[in-house]
């Protein structure tokens, strides 16, 4: 496949994941929802098809209950496991992937591919949300050139090379998946739902000319009454107090771009006092002329554990709450205290018109 006919992407909304980088595209069900991140730092790195599925295989391929994974280059790789199809555009015709229950997945070699669909179940919306590269919540991918190939009835149907001898197996209808309701795309929020003060202190106020709507900074407790929310896997450690390169940059509607290779704070008033001084966050002022930004409104830093790579946002008790919209994905209100990683494309929504952009660093 062209490299411009594989940056062409668009998926339709679902529950599994699609992670899409130059070089591959994969589709994942939601029982591997703690292997996107990786797979995604992978994917943005540009590393190969062998190495990402590796990554993909990392914890086991047992507990792995289907896949799709698609190299993209001179020639098409595909991998297919379960209830995933797949149909690549190649001068040749139109070929078909599934996987057979016997085997332990399909695998095939394409040449001329000019296009594609991987899929699980029947997919009855077309694929015309844009996604160039990152992650989504989606039941099929559609990359390359768009329609269904010209096929006469002279055609001969087009034998892929395959990793084992004998011919491509004929598609058969999948199952249609449970339904399953949509969640948004979190990973390593701790269990047990909103953390718990750890103490007794006065509310943090505002001096006496701009106080918040009802004196605080967070809902319940002080900010630096929370318990430090602990972004990635539980009992794995925090990303470093600077990391060597971003994983993310900020774009605000201020027009300020921020680089997030530490933690960041952005409200109204930052302040950083439960930080050691080895430990400063870069702190982001917002005006607020309605007072519906607090005073230390949202805390963003690098991802650590399952969201290594990524920028993890969490909503320090904000008065007004913020509002969140990930690529492909209906709009969501942050939980205070809960981490969430930021996909490419992500608005963080404060009020007052300020607005936050995660793009690619």
């Amino acid at each position: 496949m062209t490299e411009d006919a594989a940056r062409k992407r668009t998926f339709a909304a679902g529950d599994w994941y699609a992670v899409v980088g130059d070089q591959v595209t994969a589709l994942i069900p939601t029982d591997a929802r703690s292997r996107v991140a990786g797979l995604w730092d992978l994917a943005d790195r540009g590393a190969t098809f062998e190495e990402v599925l590796d990554g993909l295989l990392a914890d086991g391929l047992s507990n792995l209950s289907g896949f799709a994974l698609v190299g993209h280059g001179d020639r098409t790789r595909v991998l297919v496991r379960g209830a995933v199809t797949a149909t690549f555009r190649t001068p040749r015709g139109e070929v078909a992937v599934a996987h057979e229950p016997d085997a332990l997945w399909a695998d095939h070699t394409l040449d001329g591919v000019t296009g594609g669909r991987i899929a699980v179940g029947a997919v009855s919306d077309q694929p015309d949300l844009a996604l160039a590269t990152g992650v989504a919540r989606a039941s099929a991918v559609q990359f390359g050139e768009a329609g269904a190939a010209d096929v006469t009835e002279e055609s001969s149907p087009y034998e892929a090379e395959q990793s084992e001898p004998t011919p491509p197996p004929e598609p058969e209808p999948a199952p249609e998946p449970e339904s399953q309701p949509s969640e948004p795309l979190t990973f390593g929020a701790p269990d047990g739902g909103d953390p718990t003060p750890t103490g007794e202190q006065p509310a943090v106020t505002d001096d006496a000319a701009h106080p918040d709507h009802d004196g605080q900074t967070t809902v319940g407790a002080p900010v630096d009454d929370f318990v430090r929310p602990q972004a990635g896997i539980p009992g794995q450690e925090l990303a470093p107090a600077v990391v060597a390169h971003p994983v993310a940059k900020l774009i605000f509607s201020t027009g300020e771009v921020v680089d997030v290779d530490r933690v960041i704070l952005v409200g109204r008033a930052p302040e950083a006092r439960r930080f050691a001084s080895s430990d400063q966050p870069h702190l982001v002022t917002v005006s607020s002329p309605n007072h519906e930004i607090s005073s230390t409104h949202l805390e963003i830093r690098p991802g650590a554990g399952a969201d290594h790579g990524m920028a993890v946002v969490t909503d320090m008790g904000s008065t007004n709450g913020t509002v969140l919209v990930q690529p492909g994905l209906p709009p969501e209100d942050l939980q205070a205290g809960i981490a969430i990683s930021l996909i490419p494309g992500a608005i963080l929504d404060l009020g007052d018109g300020v607005t936050i952009q995660t793009i690619n660093a």
